[in-house]
């Protein structure tokens, strides 16, 4: 009962300081004494602290009491096929250091774990940040993610299978370690600090060269039974084909993914039609998602054609989300948003023509490009997720799983 209430007094300072001890009585229903001890524990153990009086609606000024950024830190990590993007970040998920490391031979599990424990030394000393100032470390990658064993079920891009990520890496560091699917990492920043803060029903829906989607419903986010709520790219909407990534046919990532983009783009050229994608292109095989994008935002017909058609299938997929979780908020984001191309013109008039009648009432579609440093930030507000629902001591690294201190 104590940690739920020091979560409801450090929660309500986050989210809505300053604030007084008696807004947060009023706010919290706990007693005057209560919060007394409360902010008392928190005061002492550095993450709030008191930032002069308030106005006095008689008697003694309220001293107020805020949320300190720097009471800790952070460290966020995205794994892909091909490198590691490290992050710093403060208790308010400010980046305050970050980099990006290219690293060879990651679908090695044993590779993976020393590259990950190489890069947060290196992104510890780089950034002069006190080992002792951080509080754990948060990894994200893409895949079916068991975050409370915190192993990797399956990751088809690293070509993993029952992976134990964590434990390795804790018994190196010393630090508490969570491992998460990339998009909920995204997914649980923009509900602490981003877009989705104070939204009950949301998703975010991530395209580039997957298709991801993070859950959040009624304020939690839904991982599902194994970790793998939010395969979104992996419905099947045209049976048979084409071929996707994950060995079936006919998916929405096959069909409206950049690989797939770039499939229709070669195919179309092989066929004979007259293109702008190719200009700058020595060979076909060279061709990526960014020529179909820039030929198609100079008007190219074949281009614009192409993206159009992914678009199509991309928002009928999207019509399925609304229909099966009514939210209230959709975020577009990943790689494949940072072109401004027709592909999410199409998706949204064709979400908006499926979805069921009513459903569209108070929806609201958001496109937000995010960089690779903002996958990091994501896996740090795993961390920070953990520390607002478990505010114990600092010294005990906040009660953070498996104790490694």
């Amino acid at each position: 009962m104590k940690e739920i209430n020091l979560s409801i007094v450090l929660n309500l300072i986050r989210s809505h300081g300053p604030l007084s001890r008696t807004d947060i009585v009023q706010r919290s229903g706990l007693s005057q004494g209560a919060v007394s001890i409360l902010t008392g524990e928190l005061l002492a153990s550095g993450f709030i602290r008191e930032i002069g009086e308030g106005q006095s609606k008689g008697g003694r000024s309220p001293v107020l009491l805020v949320l300190n950024p720097h009471a800790g830190f952070v460290i966020g990590i995205k794994l892909t096929e091909r490198a590691i993007v490290a992050a710093i970040t403060d208790l308010e998920a400010a980046v305050v250091y970050s980099k990006l490391y290219p690293v060879d031979c990651l679908q090695d599990p044993q590779v993976a774990i020393e590259a990950i424990i190489q890069v947060v030394e290196k992104t510890l000393a780089d950034s002069a940040i006190p080992r002792s100032d951080v509080i754990g470390i948060g990894i994200g990658l893409a895949g079916i993610i068991d975050s409370q064993e915190a192993i990797c079920c399956y990751s088809p891009i690293l070509g993993w299978r029952q992976v134990p990520l964590a434990q390795p890496i804790e018994q190196r560091l010393h630090l508490p370690v969570y491992i998460e699917n990339d998009v909920n990492t995204l997914t649980i920043a923009e509900h602490w600090f981003g877009t989705g803060r104070g939204v009950s029903h949301f998703l975010v829906v991530t395209i580039g060269r997957g298709i991801g989607m993070g859950i959040i419903v009624n304020g939690q986010l839904d991982r599902g039974i194994i970790g793998g709520a939010g395969e979104f790219g992996h419905i099947v909407l045209q049976p048979g084909k084409p071929q996707c990534s994950c060995g079936k046919a006919g998916c929405l990532e096959a069909l409206a993914a950049d690989p797939a983009v770039v499939r229709m783009a070669r195919e179309a050229i092989e066929e004979g039609r007259q293109t702008t994608m190719l200009q700058g292109v020595h060979d076909i095989s060279q061709l990526t998602f960014d020529h179909v994008a820039q030929a198609a935002n100079q008007g190219g017909e074949v281009a614009l054609e192409i993206l159009t058609e992914a678009g199509c299938w991309l928002g009928r997929g999207l019509s399925y989300l609304v229909n099966l979780f009514n939210p209230k908020l959709i975020i577009l984001s990943g790689e494949g948003t940072k072109t401004g191309d027709a592909r999410i013109e199409a998706a949204r008039q064709v979400m908006m023509q499926y979805i069921f009648d009513r459903l569209d009432k108070d929806l609201d579609l958001i496109v937000k490009p995010m960089e690779e440093e903002a996958w990091a930030r994501g896996a740090a507000c795993v961390v920070l997720g953990e520390l607002f629902k478990h505010p114990i001591n600092r010294d005990n690294r906040i009660g953070l799983l498996r104790g490694v201190v």
